[in-house]
């Protein structure tokens, strides 16, 4: 996948490093990492922050081990939220170093990946963890309600407003 690959060895060994990793995690660590990695690198666009927000849930699904009930949930929403909370500080940062008017580059516009990422961006969290979940991951709306702590209704309700928003985001065409 070009860009969106990265070394598993490199992550895993530089993650698991300690010799008292329960080997549940290093189960959970082999069947999701590639998942959350292409997921966040879609979210994000860039692979060394991909690398990174991957590395930094799985590090707190480890710390946590003994105490959470659902580790495949709690590394989502901890990427997810990991994911978020970067994009609001490079927004505080865009809006105090750009002046209003300050215009787009013109060749970040014509590349549709940035194009979709900017509007999946744009979607409020729980829409776009939907969205993530359900179409850019395969979930069923029963398991992503699970990830995210919330009814399959409630997931398939975000997912469809999600989508109706990057339509108009996009100026049309079904996303999803």
């Amino acid at each position: 996948m070009g860009d969106m690959e990265q070394p598993a060895s490199v992550a895993r060994a530089e993650l698991v490093r300690s010799a008292d990793v329960p080997s549940s995690f290093e189960a959970l660590f082999a069947e999701q990492h590639e998942r959350l990695y292409r997921a966040v690198y879609l979210i994000v666009g860039n692979r060394h922050e991909a690398e990174e927000l991957t590395q930094d849930a799985f590090l707190k699904v480890l710390e946590r081990w003994e105490r959470i009930d659902n580790p495949e949930g709690y590394l989502y929403r901890c990427a997810l939220n990991a994911t978020s909370s970067r994009f609001r500080r490079l927004a505080y940062a865009a809006k105090r170093t750009l002046t209003p008017g300050a215009q787009e580059d013109p060749f970040e516009a014509a590349d549709l990946r940035d194009e979709m990422v900017r509007a999946l961006r744009a979607l409020p969290e729980r829409q776009r963890a939907a969205l993530v979940l359900l179409d850019l991951l395969d979930y069923r709306s029963e398991d992503a309600a699970t990830l995210l702590g919330i009814t399959p209704a409630t997931v398939r309700s975000l997912a469809s407003h999600g989508r109706a928003a990057m339509r108009l985001s996009l100026g049309a065409g079904d996303v999803g």
